[in-house]
């Protein structure tokens, strides 16, 4: 079965050329899609540059014509010299499908095949025939994990003779995410932002980047954990009026829950001392916030801890099931919290 792991590409990019004459590039991460697929698209040695040699294709313009695909990918480049045929937004139609498993059986000559498409689940029809094929290739793209967020920083700040302070990286790390091209364009316009710096601070990154909804997030679950009910009210103002979903602060509240019950187990089970247990187990948490978790750790005990996380499960249920009143259930949910934890 010809395919790599989403962490392999970065190894497979740096050989010379690829053998493989039919690739799919493919998830959920269309920005990175299309990163890779440019990467794949040079290691091809064609020149991307001559239309004559490139011919570049939607999906949908081969589904009233599905011998084409066959016509085009057997065609002589008209000056000689290897041929690329590039076709973008892809999904399991089944005569493209039908087209790829034939033309993977065959001699593809000097043409190079390049398949763009979205997340495909395990054993979908284009998938499963690219990786099945032993002359093609299918290559998984999924949103950055932390590694790869930090890479990236790293790369274009790198690139620009930045360096970046450490709560700056835990900032910037915290704001991208999702989608490649998204994330390489808000770093190239820090980058600019710092020009002749020489250091990326916090305040730099909430100057040029800072997302005032994602930030809005943040201040909401901080006023949660803090006991500041007027806080919590003008954060989640913020993050209707920007129509965001008040969702992401449930989830927050969840996540930061999970953190504290693990650390507070250490507390109770252990006889561990808070400071002890935040310099253990809280290097990830911003420091900005550290005082907020710190304190909720001394106070909210597991029986609590774990009584919240039901009820706010159980709120994050309702929510799904009645949409229209997410922003009611969420707000009634984290009032109730956030007066219980001043």
């Amino acid at each position: 079965m010809a395919q790599i792991k989403a962490h392999e590409f970065a190894a497979f990019a740096k050989r010379q050329g690829t053998p493989y004459r039919i690739v799919l590039v493919y998830g959920p991460d269309r920005g990175l899609v299309s990163e890779r697929a440019k990467q794949i698209a040079a290691k091809t040695g064609v020149d991307l540059g001559d239309d004559f040699a490139v011919l570049k294709l939607e999906a949908s313009d081969l589904s009233g014509d599905p011998g084409r695909l066959a016509d085009e990918f057997g065609a002589i480049s008209l000056f000689g010299g290897d041929r690329l045929v590039w076709i973008r937004n892809a999904g399991n139609d089944r005569g493209l499908v039908e087209s790829i498993a034939a033309l993977s059986g065959t001699d593809p000559g000097s043409s190079h095949l390049l398949i763009e498409a979205g997340d495909l689940k395990k054993g979908s029809s284009l998938r499963k025939t690219v990786e099945n094929a032993k002359t093609a290739l299918a290559i998984p793209c999924y949103a950055d994990d932390a590694r790869g967020i930090q890479a990236l920083i790293d790369e274009e700040l790198g690139a620009a003779g930045l360096t970046i302070q450490g709560d700056a990286r835990q900032r910037l790390a915290q704001l991208l995410g999702g989608d490649r091209l998204a994330s390489r364009g808000e770093l190239r316009k820090l980058a600019l932002y710092c020009h002749g710096s020489g250091t990326v601070t916090d305040e730099d990154v909430l100057a040029a980047i800072g997302d005032v909804a994602a930030l809005s997030v943040d201040d909401a679950i901080e006023a949660v954990f803090s006991g500041q009910p007027a806080r919590l009210e003008a954060a989640l103002e913020r993050i209707l009026t920007s129509k965001t979903s008040v969702f992401l602060v449930l989830r927050g509240c969840l996540v930061q829950f999970e953190q504290l019950d693990a650390m507070r187990a250490l507390v109770e089970n252990h006889a561990r001392q808070p400071a002890q247990v935040m310099a253990e187990k809280g290097r990830g948490i911003h420091f900005k916030r550290k005082p907020v978790v710190e304190r909720a750790l001394r106070h909210w005990r597991l029986d609590a801890i774990n009584a919240e996380m039901r009820r706010l499960s159980q709120a994050v249920l309702e929510t799904r099931r009645r949409p229209q009143l997410e922003a009611s259930i969420a707000r009634q949910a984290l009032l109730r919290t956030c007066l219980l934890s001043r």
